[in-house]
């Protein structure tokens, strides 16, 4: 790994000074950060579409940081993890338990947002003992209605943004009201917090693999997901353009138990808006 900690230093709960490290197996260096107090089990982040380290909402971790180990990484061919994008969901999710056991964990909570909640939903099918609990948000079942259709709102989206010099981000995670564009600069901004040691932006070919693992996932046949038997919390804005917010409540059918929670005049980046509410749900549902 890039770095060590020495046992007796106190634990690091900022996401913006987290330090980054790095772990090899299976012939992909993994880049990581880690931060909250080690022991127990981890709640191991799992991060959206073209997103690397640096695109994780310092209000969400910090506060489940301040009581739990947390782990968020780049996906192969990500950010500064080394390999190539996979084109399938489900490698996604293999490299994903292969970085996981790597660090030797044999049982973790998953925090998961977006093409994180795919990947996080094929590996707690694939390794139903790896997970503790699990909180899909931004997200919607394999086979899911439009899921296919995310390339096109996107590229759509990408544009618009360029041509008002703005994040792509504002327009994709929040609406194009008054209050979501106020809570698009405030998520954007807190995301430049970390100001040492960025993470490298994801290169076109790997975000264009992602973008297609993510159409053939839309268009497979959904995975059963009644088997499961892990704690699940859900959550997602009303009107979320990217993944349906429909789909939050169809995961929440599927999921025996599962909670849902969804919040009022936001968008696919509801829990970013919503984080003063959503934050100490999290910590409360994952510390059960």
């Amino acid at each position: 790994m890039s770095s060590t900690g020495t046992p007796n230093e106190a634990a690091i709960t900022s996401y913006a000074h987290a330090p980054s490290r790095t772990v090899t197996a299976g012939g992909v260096t993994y880049a990581y950060r880690e931060l909250g107090p080690k022991g127990g089990v981890p709640v191991v982040f799992f991060v959206h579409l073209a997103a690397t380290l640096d695109n994780w909402d310092p209000r969400i971790i910090d506060p489940i940081a301040k009581g739990r180990h947390v782990i968020a990484f780049d996906q192969r061919g990500v950010g500064a993890s080394t390999g190539q994008v996979p084109d399938s969901i489900e490698a996604m999710a293999d490299d994903a338990y292969t970085f996981i056991t790597a660090l030797g964990f044999d049982k973790i909570d998953v925090f998961s947002f977006s093409l994180g909640g795919f990947i996080a939903q094929a590996l707690v099918v694939k390794h139903p003992e790896l997970v503790r609990k699990l909180v899909l948000t931004g997200t919607g079942p394999k086979g899911g209605k439009d899921i296919d259709k995310v390339a096109g709102t996107t590229y759509w989206d990408m544009l618009r943004a360029t041509l008002t010099r703005s994040d792509p981000k504002e327009f994709l995670f929040f609406n194009r009201n008054t209050t979501g564009k106020s809570a698009a600069r405030a998520f954007v901004n807190r995301l430049q917090e970390r100001t040492a040691d960025r993470d490298a932006k994801i290169k076109v070919k790997a975000f264009q693999t992602q973008l297609k693992a993510i159409k053939e996932w839309g268009r497979s046949t959904p995975d059963d997901l009644s088997q499961l038997a892990q704690p699940t919390l859900i959550a997602n804005g009303d009107n979320d353009r990217m993944v349906p917010s429909v789909l939050s409540e169809d995961l929440h059918r599927r999921i025996k138990d599962s909670e849902l929670i969804i919040y009022p005049d936001s968008g696919h980046g509801g829990i970013f808006q919503h984080h003063q509410q959503f934050a100490p749900l999290a910590v409360e549902f994952l510390a059960r």
